[in-house]
């Protein structure tokens, strides 16, 4: 009897229960029934410029080349879905100082011969090149001595994570022949942290690239103009300097926890170290 007693009076509570949370629903409900009266004030996006891509206030159109620089050379940047939505991204003024059929973006993650069937093409083409780092990538300055030097070159846009699994994870990206910037210079994109003090953003790697390939030196310095402007105006307005990861390294600024993960771990190692990675 006691044990039937008790197994009532639980299933009598867990009927009764939910009754005081109805209850206490309905009255928040009450509550809170004149704030979804209350006008909502929309954010509207500030006027961009049809060309820099830039707030009109803050325009960097006169840093940009008056005419688009004459280039026999074509790019195609594959650009990592996270990179559009970024502020202070530096492909809309790499795009601005080109002809919009000397540089062309194809935002993604995967690309399929069957969806893109232009850029499959490219790829298959032997005369092009894909810029990305590696062991088995050849320098770009001993293939621009040929006498025939390619007229196309593929760019992976994105944090050297998102541009490895971009490289990588799509067949068509291991067919073009794999090249590497030598260079030393260091990255005028000071509002960014780079993973080491020679990393390049997207802009500076294609003005380096399109200088060795047109032969032209004018070329990098006119497209570097308007990342310096914008940098230079971010400064002066709040923004801090962006030492790479390296330098915070190796001078013992890094404020950060150290992974965990052992691979990440190694990785920083060899940046204190100074290995290429």
């Amino acid at each position: 009897m006691e044990r039937g007693a008790l197994a009532g009076g639980s299933a009598a509570a867990e009927v009764a229960g939910p009754a005081p949370t109805a209850a206490l629903a309905e009255e928040e409900r009450e509550s809170c029934a004149g704030l979804w009266e209350l006008p909502v004030e929309r954010c509207e996006r500030r006027p961009e410029c049809g060309r820099c891509g830039r707030p009109q206030k803050v325009c960097l159109c006169p840093f940009l080349p008056v005419h688009p620089l004459k280039v026999s050379t074509c790019l195609y940047i594959i650009q990592h879905p996270a990179e559009e939505s970024r502020v202070l991204r530096t492909v809309p003024l790499l795009v601005a100082c080109l002809p919009p059929d000397k540089c062309k973006v194809l935002i993604g993650r995967r690309f399929s011969e069957d969806r893109y069937p232009e850029l499959a093409a490219v790829c298959r083409n032997p005369s092009t090149l894909i810029l990305y780092p590696g062991a088995e990538a050849t320098n770009l300055e001993e293939i621009a001595l040929m006498p025939s030097s390619p007229s196309v070159m593929i760019i992976i846009d994105g944090t050297w994570s998102q541009a490895k699994d971009i490289f990588y994870k799509n067949s068509l990206f291991r067919l073009p022949k794999q090249v590497q910037l030598k260079t030393n210079i260091s990255s005028q994109y000071v509002i960014r942290t780079q993973p080491t003090n020679t990393c390049l953003s997207t802009l500076e790697c294609a003005a380096v690239a399109l200088t060795i390939m047109e032969k032209n030196k004018s070329i990098q310095e006119t497209i570097l103009r308007p990342l310096q402007a914008l940098c230079s105006f971010q400064l002066q307005h709040g923004a801090q300097i962006h030492h790479s990861k390296e330098h915070l390294l190796k001078n013992g600024l890094y404020d950060k926890p150290m992974p965990k993960n052992k691979r990440k771990l190694r990785r920083m190692e060899l940046l204190v170290n100074n290995v290429k990675i």
